[in-house]
């Protein structure tokens, strides 16, 4: 049974059990995907500050565009405990012949690469949410910053957690072109995802 179908109780206690899975890469998902799910809740609500049929579209837009983040992310909750197993697993097999040993290593790779794309896409919808955020901020009902104002701090909470699930698996990777092309990405992520969360925050004291 997927996280995702558990109740809320159930997936709580999934957490705090003493299984390491579900763990920070899931919890950042999680995060991420109830902060997306604000933005679009605000973006739907009636009495916007939208006066005119661009600023309607445009706030619709941000708003289905936070709708499909949620959805990203709820599926990378799973996504990230599936990939932390594969590494698991990967480092048990065995490793008595030179053959073994190569296979592991090379199994070792392809799991900790999986155990980075997730999270890595974790951090690349958290950002895509926080720059729809910057519309729905500007647009949306201005009665509805508090909420605003949470999905920015869950989002960026999701980014941050995940780029630190990042940034451990890549001490192990030993293609050092690829963890090059992840950290690049992984802080123009970070630094996009700071921009327009300030961005947004400046729309609301505006508003």
């Amino acid at each position: 049974m997927k996280l995702v179908d558990h109740s809320v109780t159930e997936l709580l206690a999934a957490f705090r059990s003493s299984s390491p899975t579900p763990g920070g890469g899931s919890a950042s998902a999680l995060a991420g995907a109830v902060g997306a799910s604000l933005l679009a809740m605000v973006a739907g609500l009636p009495k916007s500050r939208a006066t005119t049929v661009e600023e309607t579209g445009r706030l619709s837009s941000a708003g289905a565009r936070c709708a499909i983040c949620a959805d990203v992310l709820a599926s990378l909750i799973d996504r990230d405990s599936e990939a932390y197993d594969r590494v698991v697993s990967a480092y048990k097999q065995p490793k008595s012949t030179d053959e073994e040993k190569a296979g592991r290593s090379l199994a070792i790779q392809e799991a900790l690469r999986s155990a980075i794309d997730a999270p890595l896409s974790v951090m690349r919808a958290c950002a895509d949410a926080l720059e729809q955020a910057v519309t729905v901020a500007e647009l949306g009902n201005p009665s509805a910053s508090s909420d605003v104002q949470v999905g920015l701090e869950l989002l960026g909470a999701g980014l941050r957690g995940a780029r630190q699930n990042v940034d451990i698996n890549l001490g192990s990777i030993k293609d050092a072109a690829y963890a090059e092309a992840v950290r690049t990405e992984a802080t123009g992520c970070a630094l996009a995802a700071a921009g327009n969360s300030g961005a947004a925050r400046g729309a609301l004291g505006r508003g």
